[in-house]
């Protein structure tokens, strides 16, 4: 890479400007910070920050929400979104209890072997919660390293390969360090070097941003598609699924029918939270969340 961010100049920034979230504490555990890394994906910090609170002080072990059952743990969920991740949360949860003495594991190819963990999450758990020195890559941390590195507008399509090369390279050698400033170059993307407004001139890395020196060239990348939610398969089982989170028991299909006029959208996202798991439905033909029709988690 011909030019490389200032680790030191980076991570003193962070440490006056980076947010007070509870997962950055001190005090957290690393149970905390998975939990935390879970809820984040694709979710706002504002909206996890409430859930991820109750979560702690409701399950604070990998055992407490093991021992929970999965309509327990959707209807904690609430509204964060992409429910399926409350599942594989769920699931870590009982893996860790079970094989690891319900201590979340500090090695990334062990965290990886953890049900529904994957690269970033294994990663993450372990710069964060244990200090490792393991290269953390988000879109924020793509996006800073595109620009300031390589001096374009944006990271393009994402290399898993690439891109976790492009961040170890810029990781301090001491483990702690190498952890504070990953913490500090996803800060960095998420509060300053955003994807529509970056705010340069308050960017602690600001002189030697190689997209600076060339002039802030436009992305030249194919157009991202814009995800909308309103009218998608995604609103429609959401809907669905607060139905069931709002019951003391099974339902009867025509309490979910109320929820979406399109009666062929409907059934198809019902059936697709059958099929993943996020609901059941009793021998009577009624619908619940799993482990809530009386018949077993299928």
């Amino acid at each position: 890479m011909a030019v490389s961010i200032d680790a030191e100049t980076l991570i003193d920034w962070f440490d006056d400007c980076g947010r007070d979230l509870p997962w950055r504490h001190a005090e957290c555990t690393p149970w905390g910070v998975l939990v935390s890394e879970i809820m984040l994906q694709q979710t706002p910090v504002a909206r996890v920050e409430p859930v991820w609170h109750e979560w702690m002080a409701r399950w604070p072990a990998p055992s407490a929400l093991a021992a929970a059952s999965q309509g327990e743990v959707l209807r904690a969920w609430g509204k964060l979104g992409y429910p399926r991740r409350a599942l594989r949360l769920h699931e870590a949860a009982t893996a860790i209890a079970a094989e690891h003495g319900d201590v979340v594991p500090s090695d990334v190819d062990v965290l990886l072997a953890l049900p529904g963990i994957g690269a970033y999450t294994a990663r993450a758990v372990a710069a964060f919660a244990y200090g490792k020195r393991a290269p953390v890559v988000d879109t924020n941390v793509r996006r800073v390293v595109a620009r300031a590195v390589h001096g374009a507008g944006d990271a393009g399509p994402a290399s898993n390969t690439r891109d976790m090369a492009d961040v170890a390279a810029l990781l301090p050698v001491a483990e702690g360090r190498a952890a504070r400033f990953s913490a500090a170059l996803m800060e960095l993307g998420a509060l300053v070097c955003t994807a529509r407004s970056p705010r340069c001139a308050d960017c602690p890395v600001h002189e030697r941003c190689a997209w600076q020196r060339a002039g802030r060239p436009a992305y030249a990348g194919p157009a991202k598609a814009v995800q909308k939610f309103a009218g998608t398969d995604r609103q429609v089982r959401g809907l669905l699924l607060d139905v069931l989170r709002g019951s003391e028991g099974p339902v009867w299909k025509e309490s979910l029918d109320v929820v979406w006029p399109d009666a062929g959208q409907r059934d198809r996202c019902l059936d697709s939270l059958l099929v993943d798991g996020l609901v059941e439905q009793a021998p009577d033909g009624r619908f619940a969340l799993p482990g809530e029709t009386g018949q077993g988690v299928s």
